[in-house]
C-alpha cells in the first residue's frame, strides 16, 4: 500500500498554506492576539472562499465532500501558520455531529450554512471527555440547564452543539433565551474557547446524537488537534534551523556546533514519525472505524508529548530570543500547549487508550 498523499490532497494543503502565508503572517497574528477576540474574520472569509468550512460536508449540502484525512491536512496547515481562525470545533466536530446524528430537517437547515461559512458553530463536549466541578448540562424534555466549559471555537458562534451529562447531543441557538456566553482566557491567543451557562434554554436534540456519535466527534476533534500540533511543531523546527544558520557566536553560525545540530536533529527525529501516525489516525476514522478511537487516542497523546518537546527545544535553540515577541515563537509554543489539554490531556487520553484495549477495567 502506498500511503502517500494524492495530487488533489497536496493541492488542497498547498492552497491553504499559500493563502495563510500571504494573508495571515506573524504581524497579523500579533494584531489578533492583542485584540479582544482571538479570531480573524478576514482570514476566515478567505478560507471560506477556498471551501475550508465545508471540507467534510457532502456536496449535496454545498460542501467539498472530503474525508478526515483532508481535514487533517488543513489542520496541519493552520497549525503551521498559527492561524487565528476556527476549525476543529466549527468545521469538523459540529458538522460531523449533525451529519451523524441529525435529522433530515436539521441537516438541511444547518449544513449548507456551515459549508458556505454563512453560519458558524461551536462545540461543548468537555463533560463527555472529563467531568469537572461545576461542569455539566442536564437535559429535561428539550430544555437544558447547567454549565459547559472549554467550548471550542466559541467566538461569534451562531450555533452550539452541546453534550449533556448522558452524552446526548443538542443544538442550541446562540441567541436562545437563558443562554449566557463567557469568553475564557487561555495561554493561546490564536484560538477561541468559551463557557456556556444555561438556565432553561430551549434545545433541539439530535435524534442520533448520543453514545457512538459523541464518541466519533471527540475522536475527530482529537485527530484535528494532533494535526495542528504537527503543523506547529514543523514550523518551530524550521524556525530553529533557520535561526541556527544565521546566529553567529565565536565567529561562526551556532548551527555548526555539534550540540545545536543534535538538538535540531532530535526534534526532527521525534516529530517526523508523527506525520504517519496522524495520517493513519485520520485514515482509520473513515476506513477502519473499529480502530478509530484507539488511533485518535494514540495520535493525540503522542503528539502532545512530542509537541511539548519540540516547543521547548526550539525555544532553547533560539536562546534568549526565543522568549521575545520579536521572534514570535511563543505563539506556536502556546498553541501546542493548549492543543495538549483540549479534549483531554495526554495522561487522560492514554488511560482511555488502555481501556479501549482492555488493559485496565472500565
Amino acid at each position: 500500500m502506498d500511503f502517500g498523499l494524492s495530487s488533489e490532497q497536496r493541492m488542497l494543503q498547498d492552497a491553504v498554506t499559500r493563502y495563510l502565508s500571504e494573508q495571515s503572517p506573524l504581524g497579523h497574528v500579533r494584531d489578533i492576539a492583542a485584540a479582544a477576540t482571538p479570531y480573524s474574520p478576514d482570514v476566515a472569509t478567505g478560507l471560506a472562499d477556498l471551501g475550508v468550512p465545508g471540507v467534510i460536508i457532502p456536496a449535496e449540502f454545498g460542501g467539498m465532500g472530503l474525508g478526515l484525512m483532508e481535514a487533517a491536512l488543513v489542520a496541519e496547515a493552520l497549525g503551521f501558520s498559527v492561524a487565528p481562525v476556527h476549525f476543529a470545533g466549527a468545521h469538523v466536530m459540529a458538522p460531523l455531529a449533525i451529519l451523524l446524528g441529525g435529522s433530515d430537517s436539521q441537516q438541511r437547515a444547518w449544513l449548507p450554512k456551515l459549508a458556505s461559512g454563512a453560519a458558524r458553530a461551536a462545540v461543548a463536549v468537555s463533560q463527555a471527555v472529563e467531568g469537572r466541578d461545576g461542569d455539566g448540562v442536564v437535559a429535561r424534555d428539550g430544555w437544558l440547564d447547567g454549565t459547559a466549559l472549554f467550548v471550542l471555537d466559541a467566538a461569534d458562534a451562531d450555533l452550539f452543539v452541546v453534550a449533556d451529562t448522558t452524552g446526548a447531543l443538542h443544538l442550541v441557538a446562540a441567541d436562545a433565551p437563558g443562554l449566557t456566553q463567557i469568553p475564557l482566557t487561555t495561554i493561546d491567543k490564536t484560538r477561541s474557547v468559551g463557557e456556556l451557562r444555561m438556565t432553561g434554554v430551549k434545545a433541539d436534540p439530535l435524534p442520533g446524537g448520543g453514545g457512538r456519535t459523541t464518541r466519533r466527534i471527540i475522536d475527530a476533534g482529537r485527530i484535528m488537534l494532533a494535526a495542528d500540533i504537527l503543523g506547529a511543531g514543523t514550523a518551530m523546527i524550521e524556525q530553529a534551523v533557520a535561526y541556527a544558520g544565521t546566529r553567529v557566536q565565536f565567529g561562526r553560525p551556532i548551527g555548526s556546533f555539534q550540540a545545536v545540530k543534535h538538538m535540531c536533529a532530535e526534534m526532527a527525529a521525534a516529530l517526523e514519525p508523527c506525520r504517519s501516525l496522524v495520517w493513519y489516525a485520520a485514515h482509520a476514522f473513515d476506513h477502519a472505524p473499529d480502530e478509530s478511537t484507539l488511533m485518535a487516542c494514540h495520535a493525540k497523546s503522542h503528539l502532545s508529548e512530542v509537541g511539548r518537546f519540540v516547543a521547548r527545544t526550539s525555544t532553547e535553540v533560539h536562546g534568549g530570543m526565543g522568549f521575545t515577541d520579536l521572534a514570535g515563537l511563543h505563539y506556536w509554543f502556546k498553541r501546542i500547549g493548549l492543543d495538549r489539554q483540549l479534549l483531554g490531556g495526554p495522561e487522560l487520553v492514554r488511560n482511555e487508550a488502555a481501556r479501549v484495549q482492555g488493559w485496565i477495567a472500565v
